[in-house]
């Protein structure tokens, strides 16, 4: 046998379900994302997670291990460097680098960690002035 509902949360749902009421009547809900069109995934595999890796995928988020990322890292910096003004501008940007290469290799994440290595600063400041020489 079941109890009778609170007074209170019978309140809470007539009003919650006349908000959504009100809403529906002012044309609030017509013109949601996907309004009309099937459920994307919904026939794939249960995944707990899917709605993180969507977000990411709206965002153009992507999420690698540290030590992959220090890779990418790598790549973006000495491209970068290419365009700075000064040396001093080089070398900083090289400490950053190897600094966020050290705390990779520190970091709990796993990821391969092969050819991921601090890069050698005098080699890109060397590389660097021939570059601006040219």
């Amino acid at each position: 046998m079941s109890q009778p509902k609170p007074k209170s949360l019978e309140k809470f749902e007539s009003l919650a379900e006349r908000k959504i009421r009100e809403a529906q009547a002012e044309g609030h809900f017509d013109a949601l994302p996907g309004f009309g069109k099937p459920i994307p995934d919904l026939d794939g595999p249960d995944d707990e997670n899917w709605w993180i890796k969507n977000k990411l995928r709206q965002e153009g988020l992507v999420i690698l291990p540290p030590i992959l990322e220090a890779r990418r890292d790598i790549e973006k910096t000495l491209e970068a460097v290419q365009s700075m003004h000064s040396e001093r501008q080089v070398r900083r940007a090289i400490d950053a680098l190897n600094e966020r290469i050290r705390a990779a290799h520190f970091s709990p994440a796993g990821g391969p960690a092969d050819g991921v290595r601090p890069v050698d600063l005098e080699a890109v400041v060397q590389s660097w002035r021939a570059a601006k020489l040219d």
